[in-house]
């Protein structure tokens, strides 16, 4: 074989070599996010991310959710985020979070942008008062609905785990973090029952409205929004 018909497969290994990989992430829309914060994506085998979570937090597998079940299955997702296992989840970790695991909590639809790199500004903008203002042309929501994870949830909280930080200190301890899963739990459980099944949870989620430009109706009432603790918490 004549050396430079060796040489170009040879050249094309060492290219190869010193390119980085590449590695493709898929964000689908319609993702479901937990009460508690956690992503869960749509399968290939058509199953819906809400029973997919479910699933894995019915323990015993009785078709019910329990106030411990809910308990349990935030203690293991907080074993996920604290990543240096110092037994809180820490800013850097929280900002792991939001732009690794789960960019849909972002408020902006423009999420996918690597950290660190600012947002594109808009070629044009309508006037301040112009009712375009308040579209949002990204995602199909209003800018002035639901925001951040409360587009794919069942509560109307857009940064979940965020928000489990009680005393504003910047990190979420454990306790924080098992006490807004105890407090979800009582939102979600309406009728003070001690347990929910998956149906009645379904029932809660949003609906995308139709089309790129779709306004949500008027006469629809998000009853998420504003929703009190139960009294006596």
């Amino acid at each position: 074989m004549p050396v430079p018909a060796l040489i170009v497969p040879f050249l094309i290994l060492v290219a190869a070599a010193e390119e980085p990989p590449i590695v493709v992430k898929a964000y689908p829309w319609a993702p479901f996010i937990s009460p508690m914060g956690e992503p869960f994506r749509p399968p290939t085998t058509g199953e819906a991310p809400i029973a997919r979570w479910f699933s894995r937090a019915d323990q015993n597998g009785d078709g019910i959710l329990t106030a411990e079940e809910m308990l349990a299955d935030a203690d293991r997702f907080f074993a996920r985020l604290d990543d240096n296992h110092d037994g809180l989840i820490d800013p850097q970790e929280i900002a792991e979070y939001e732009y690794e695991l789960a960019p849909d909590v972002q408020v902006n639809s423009q999420w996918k942008r690597p950290r660190g790199e600012a947002a594109p500004k808009p070629e044009w903008e309508p006037p301040w008062d112009d009712p375009r203002k308040r579209e949002d042309r990204y995602d199909g929501y209003r800018t002035d609905g639901l925001q951040g994870a409360a587009r794919y949830g069942l509560l109307n909280i857009p940064q979940p785990v965020a928000s489990a930080d009680a005393d504003f200190n910047r990190v979420i301890t454990l306790a924080e973090f098992r006490q807004a899963a105890s407090y979800r739990f009582k939102l979600l459980d309406d009728q003070g029952q001690g347990r929910i099944a998956l149906p009645e949870l379904e029932a809660r989620l949003p609906a995308r409205p139709k089309g790129k430009h779709a306004k949500p109706r008027k006469d629809v009432v998000d009853t998420r929004i504003g929703l009190p603790l139960p009294k006596g918490e």
